[in-house]
């Protein structure tokens, strides 16, 4: 059995990718293209079937949900509804032969990475009374949880913050802008192309199983 997104549904992500990029600027466009075909093209090389388009379709969602987020600091659910749908359908086809096991684990790693990072979000709003993670972010990271195994779960959270903290710091010191406490930080701009280099990186393990030193 094998899970296919509807053809609304297609047709809906599809139109949210498209107003994401139609809000860019020139400049941005061609950034976004150059990700997009860069993804695609990785993915492919990587996984040559049908596993690798859907790898490029989580390259492009990722690269869209980064482009929102750096913009408007929201998330659109219907990016995060579509690398959830294809990670299920990734999950299905990684076993075939018990692709029901496999969708039980994959949805079973994706909520319990939401899971944790919205009890982050409740006990940081408790402590210090606003909100230090949004519910898209809670959202990413259970489309985290279904794409990636356990070990690389953490490696995706520990990219995007090893990315943010750098781009603050350049920003900090580089550009002289100041960094407070109530400084916004749109980290799905940083989490989700973790997610999709944390699966790139999943994917060469498989292929060459001896480059497990790093």
């Amino acid at each position: 059995m094998i899970l296919t997104p509807s053809l609304p549904s297609l047709a809906r992500w599809c139109a949210v990718v498209s107003r994401t990029a139609s809000a860019m600027r020139g400049g941005d466009i061609i950034v976004f293209a150059g990700a997009a075909s860069v993804g695609i093209v990785t993915s492919v090389i990587l996984a040559p079937d049908f596993r690798g388009i859907l790898g490029a379709g989580l390259a492009v969602l990722m690269i869209a949900v980064a482009a929102a987020d750096a913009r408007r600091f929201i998330i659109p659910d219907e990016l995060s509804a579509a690398a959830l749908a294809l990670g299920l359908v990734y999950a299905a086809m990684e076993d075939t032969e018990v692709w029901a096991q496999a969708l039980a684990w994959s949805a079973l790693r994706g909520a319990t990475s939401a899971l944790i990072f919205l009890g982050v979000r409740i006990v940081y709003r408790r402590l210090r009374g606003r909100d230090g993670i949004g519910l898209g972010d809670v959202k990413l990271a259970g489309v985290a949880g279904v794409w990636l195994d356990w070990s690389f779960i953490p490696i995706a959270i520990e990219i995007a913050a090893v990315a943010a903290l750098g781009a603050y710091l350049i920003r900090h010191f580089y550009f002289r802008r100041a960094i407070r406490p109530t400084t916004r930080m749109p980290f799905g701009l940083f989490l989700a192309p973790a997610i999709w280099i944390s699966w790139l990186l999943e994917r060469i393990l498989l292929l060459y199983p001896s480059a497990t030193s790093f």
